[in-house]
């Protein structure tokens, strides 16, 4: 029995209409392998050697096609230098290391969940700095998000709350939050014309760059990494996977089906990383790590589904 081709014209275009959303997918999945990742070799990889490697790496794959790119942008890039030192410090250095610090003290389910709260914080940095007005909704989007955080912070017991305190890991990763916000706020203002393959390569050098003393005192005075067969594959994942080709399966995504149902995606990052995280590393799902998320994606929703104005 043969196809027609009116079945295979519908398949094919089925198959078109998902294939952005497959590339966006694999992103995220790559993406969740990186928190995956920073909880796996943490004793053998210490936070700030794989942070500097992560980016290492990738500016060393990207140097061939970015470096000619970045000397015709000469102009464009001294003219917003300090942005793109912001940009490479916060986005490259600071929040990577603050979350790789995390997982050394907190479980990957814990720190991405918590994740998921970082469009709160680039909205209350949007405002802080005059980009964006805060309204009525989303203070109160942030509020519930917050309740969902505590809920996962205190492992759903909320009897502790008079004695309350911080796991150290959960609060690190919470704090490198900020720093990514001020990193999606300044994202605009970037010089003109550095996008793409260049970008990432400039945000790469200068967190290496950034990092490389901290690494250094991290090797003299904490502790030497080990670079064993198991370390070495993960550099090669966090600098060539979550850093290189994800940023070009985002990229595409984007281009294919425009930044709004992209974002969508974002929410498969949790869901991949607590799956990946009970198979991998042996984690636990429990009933309180669910009534979190729940709450701080309803928290989310409420706070950026709302009409703004231009």
């Amino acid at each position: 029995m043969t196809t027609s081709p009116l079945t295979e014209a519908a398949g094919g275009s089925r198959l078109r209409a998902l294939y952005p959303y497959l590339l966006l997918s694999l992103c995220q999945l790559i993406w969740a392998g990186n928190w995956i990742i920073g909880r796996a070799v943490r004793d053998a990889m210490p936070p700030m050697a794989l942070t500097f490697w992560r980016w290492g790496v990738a500016a060393l794959c990207l140097a061939p096609i970015a470096l000619p790119r970045i000397v015709r942008l000469g102009p464009a890039i001294r003219a917003r230098w300090r942005v793109l030192l912001v940009l490479g410090l916060t986005g490259a250095g600071f929040f990577q290391a603050m979350v790789y610090i995390g997982l050394r003290y907190t479980e990957a389910v814990n720190a991405t969940m918590m994740n998921s709260a970082a469009p709160l914080f680039i909205i209350l940095v949007a405002s802080l700095m005059g980009i964006e007005r805060v309204t009525a909704r989303q203070l109160v989007g942030m509020a519930i998000s917050f309740c969902g955080i505590l809920i996962i912070i205190d492992r759903g017991d909320f009897t502790h709350l008079r004695n309350f305190h911080f796991n150290p890991g959960d609060f690190l990763v919470l704090l490198a939050m900020p720093g990514w916000g001020l990193y999606c706020a300044l994202l605009p203002r970037r010089p003109v014309g550095l996008n793409g393959a260049t970008f990432v390569f400039a945000c790469s050098a200068i967190g290496a760059l950034a990092l490389a003393p901290f690494y250094a005192y991290e090797s003299l005075f904490v502790r030497v990494p080990h670079f064993t067969w198991a370390a070495l594959g993960a550099m090669l994942y966090v600098g060539v996977g979550a850093s290189v080709i994800s940023y070009m399966l985002w990229n595409r995504g984007v281009e294919l089906v425009g930044p709004s149902k992209s974002g969508m995606t974002n929410h498969l990052l949790p869901a991949f990383t607590v799956l990946l995280a009970v198979l991998l590393l042996g984690e636990q799902l429990h009933l309180f790590h669910l009534v979190g998320i729940a709450t701080i994606l309803a928290g989310v929703w409420l706070a950026t589904s709302g009409r703004r104005r231009a």
